[in-house]
């Protein structure tokens, strides 16, 4: 039996979804193809018990996607988006060695780091994240289509930003998409707090969205390149080629501008300060009022950058595969060479600095006074060597498992509200007008979800979905 075969696509004109969703129906088998327009997507495949029934089926599911403003159309005619990845150089430091204590090899180039308490991740340049506990061993990965341009948490939720233009929620057992970031924008860099979602782009651009994927505001900052964004309660603060930008995060306001002596190549955020590395050499510090701070000079131009214990101690990682740190008035106590290719991105966690590089390490190294006074002298451990998993790890996927079982979890709802597909609790004990921050390409209008977990916003007026979903059937 021949094949029929229907290409859909959804290009918005704001730029907001560009994808594509293809089913091919052969006998008693029908195959969805979906992802975004210009990748190869993902497949999926279900054998029905006749040819009519997968007929059936395949007509359902389309008719589903030309509700939601998808568009016969035909393939190749829109290209993909471009995207934008950041040119790294690295070079051998010629400084004693840090003193690591073990170090995990990713695989490639890694830019996304994130460690708490239970886990320290990292994600790559390959889509490959990984969990690992602080003794070094593999917890949980995922496989992502694309590039993980940085991780960053929210609260309890951690998200993978990626050069697909999607942000992975990555608290259940599969990778689910939580914002899909406007097709024009060539991402840089993201941060979220409180659902509320920052975007920095090549053009110098700041864009904010909101939990239900819904843009709020964009300003185009005074220099280009934005690789730093940075989220708290008040303001989204923007590192760019002129330097940083504070805009109010409601209305996007700018409330103040500093310049800095090279363009920011990275940047963090403690309670009262935002820190900017730049390509100049040098680490600036701002109050979240916009005033000047201490200036962190290093030997070279600086790709990451974190504090600790209060802004007691600043850390830098420069391009010459070193790091340093810093007292809280600028002098320099100590640089070391990394021995893994430069910090692209780094954090402190318990008196040890975690870095991902350039040659693809999650790096654990002890900065005790004592191990730093011992590889000063050239006296270092011997680190503890993990490779990648051979297996690759849960990608993601539309598909959600179904259960009958409400006992264990909370109830949601999807529906149609204008020709925008929402989410509410229905379980007792909730607010019904609030929507729900819940993954965008498994929603299913009329479908009942039994959710792990349901938390109200830290800044109220809607919850989030945390943990793993299922579809909930008769």
């Amino acid at each position: 039996m021949a094949e029929e075969k229907t290409y859909l696509e959804l290009s918005e004109a704001s730029g907001s979804s560009h994808k594509f969703y293809e089913v091919i129906v052969k006998d008693t088998q029908v195959s969805i193809r979906y992802g975004r327009i210009g990748d190869l997507g993902q497949t999926q495949t279900k054998t029905y018990p006749t040819p009519d029934k997968a007929k059936a089926d395949a007509n359902k599911k389309i008719k589903e996607k030309l509700a939601k403003g998808y568009e016969h159309a035909v393939m190749g005619m829109r290209q993909k988006r471009p995207v934008t990845r950041r040119a790294v150089t690295s070079t051998t430091s010629t400084a004693q060695q840090a003193p690591i204590l073990w170090k995990f090899n990713s695989n490639s180039a890694a830019f996304g780091i994130f460690i708490d308490s239970n886990r320290c991740w990292v994600g790559n340049q390959v889509g490959q994240v990984f969990a690992l506990n602080h003794q070094s061993q593999v917890i949980n990965q995922f496989k992502l289509p694309d590039g993980v341009k940085c991780l960053v948490a929210d609260d309890i939720w951690i998200y993978a930003g990626c050069d697909n233009g999607n942000v992975y929620d990555l608290t259940g057992k599969l990778p689910r998409i939580a914002y899909e970031i406007d097709e024009n924008v060539d991402i840089f860099w993201l941060d979220i707090k409180n659902g509320l979602l920052a975007v920095s782009d090549a053009n110098g651009g700041v864009t904010t969205i909101d939990h239900d994927d819904e843009s709020q505001w964009t300003r185009l900052s005074q220099g280009n390149s934005g690789w730093m964004v940075r989220c708290d309660e008040v303001g989204i603060y923007h590192g760019h080629s002129q330097g940083v930008t504070m805009y109010d995060n409601k209305d996007g306001r700018m409330l103040w501008h500093q310049k800095t002596g090279g363009g920011v190549l990275f940047g963090w955020q403690e309670a009262s300060a935002v820190y900017a590395g730049a390509s100049d050499q040098k680490i600036y510090c701002f109050s979240k009022k916009g005033e000047a701070g201490p200036v962190y000079k290093c030997d070279a131009a600086v790709y990451s950058c974190a504090t600790a214990l209060d802004e007691k101690y600043v850390f830098a990682g420069d391009n010459s595969s070193s790091i340093y740190c810093f007292n809280k008035s600028g002098e320099r106590l100590w640089k070391l060479g990394t021995g893994c290719g430069s910090a692209l991105s780094m954090q402190f966690f318990e008196n040890r600095i975690y870095i991902v590089t350039t040659d693809g390490s999650l790096a654990c190294i002890d900065t005790s006074e004592a191990a730093i006074q011992a590889a000063q002298v050239g006296t270092i451990p011997q680190a503890a060597i993990i490779k990648a998993p051979a297996a690759e790890g849960a990608a993601p996927s539309a598909v959600v498992e179904t259960t009958t079982d409400t006992t264990q979890g909370v109830i949601v709802e999807c529906f149609r509200e204008g020709n925008k597909l929402r989410v509410r609790v229905i379980s007792p004990g909730y607010n019904s007008k609030w929507k729900v921050q819940f993954p965008k390409d498994i929603r299913q209008e009329g479908e009942c979800y039994l959710v792990e977990e349901i938390r109200e916003s830290a800044s109220g007026g809607f919850y989030r979905a945390y943990g793993n979903i299922k579809k909930l059937i008769n």
